[in-house]
């Protein structure tokens, strides 16, 4: 069978590949129809993501059928149902999982990062990894694991309708930061460089934008928040100037969701940590509540689903597409693969 293949210098190959055969007892095998490329496989593609088998096959954002459904599969999963996938691993023995947080297991395995992912034509898994879409289709699924990362930080803000949230950066994980937000009644504010994904930003919701390149960003938020300062700010671009602007902008006793990785050492003036009484906070991967909770707003129909694939390419088109990504990088909500053939 067809899948795709990246290496961590720019190199991308369409590969053969053996099929899966008919899955074992708890296993569910999926016909891949729409696989979406994130952020971390383009930047295992220009040589940026260490955490990474070199080489992969990519690919965690999924919209599948299944296939075949292996014994001891409970009835509610069945062959041609529309689904996507939970594409983290966990352990059960590790302090986040005797914990009961099980998206920040010590040992966990991403389809795509740490192991080969879903970028093929059929992939088979445990059935409790299988969520099913309801009422999405196979290609707007492949949207629902990018957004449940930004709905889990909000979670982990525990954001409030008496709140003002900052969300900084709107890739598909800040987005998804500004909707949940948005259901939970905060007022939110989106902050980018980027006009037109503050454009976006406010079409999903967000009360205010703030350009960061060209707006003075301490004053437009005074001026929002009667000089409070955000309740919340959740970081989700993972730069040097974010994380330090997430902390500086935060009002006394407010909290910091910190989701983007940065690339380098960040300095902080650390007695806001302490004058202001902080709570800072990770927010990684998702839980499966919060990939029911992106689905069940997917499925008000509400979303602009057009404007957040900016593409559809067949596996044939990925090295062009990449390499155009690469020079692009502002540019892009998601690219979706298409398997359906």
């Amino acid at each position: 069978m067809k899948a795709i293949q990246i290496t961590h210098n720019q190199e991308l190959s369409v590969i053969d590949i053996e099929s899966p055969k008919a899955p074992a007892a708890g296993e569910v095998l999926l016909k891949l129809q729409y696989v979406g490329f994130c952020g971390s496989d383009i930047n295992t593609f220009m040589g940026r993501n260490g955490m990474a088998l070199n080489p992969v096959i990519p690919g965690h954002e999924v919209g599948a059928i299944i296939e075949a459904v292996g014994e001891g599969v409970p009835e509610g999963l069945k062959p041609g149902m529309t689904v996507t996938c939970n594409p983290y691993t966990n352990c059960g023995k590790c302090a986040s999982c005797r914990n009961g947080r099980v998206n920040a297991c010590e040992h966990n395995e991403t389809l795509g990062v740490q192991r080969n992912g879903a970028m093929k034509e059929y992939i088979t898994l445990p059935w409790e990894k299988i969520i099913p879409a309801g009422l999405l289709t196979p290609r707007n699924c492949a949207l629902v694991e990018p957004m449940s990362v930004g709905f889990h930080a909000v979670s982990r803000a525990q954001v409030t309708d008496i709140d003002v949230v900052l969300v900084i950066g709107c890739g598909m994980v800040g987005l998804g930061a500004v909707v949940r937000s948005v259901t939970r009644g905060a007022t939110v504010v989106a902050a980018d460089i980027d006009d037109d994904k503050l454009a976006l930003a406010k079409e999903l919701g967000a009360s205010y934008t703030i350009n960061t390149l060209t707006e003075d960003v301490h004053e437009r938020l005074r001026s929002m928040t009667s000089g409070f300062g955000p309740d919340v700010v959740i970081e989700a671009v993972g730069s040097t100037q974010t994380y330090q602007m997430a902390v500086d902008e935060v009002a006394f006793t407010g909290r910091v969701i910190c989701i983007g990785y940065a690339k380098s050492e960040v300095s902080f003036q650390t007695k806001y940590f302490v004058q202001k009484e902080l709570d800072i906070r990770g927010s990684r991967n998702a839980m499966p509540s919060d990939f029911r909770a992106v689905i069940h707003y997917l499925e008000r129909g509400t979303c602009p689903f057009d404007k957040l694939i900016t593409k559809v390419i067949k596996p044939e088109e990925a090295l062009d597409t990449m390499q155009w990504w690469g020079k692009n990088p502002g540019k892009v909500f998601r690219i979706l693969v298409d398997f359906t053939e």
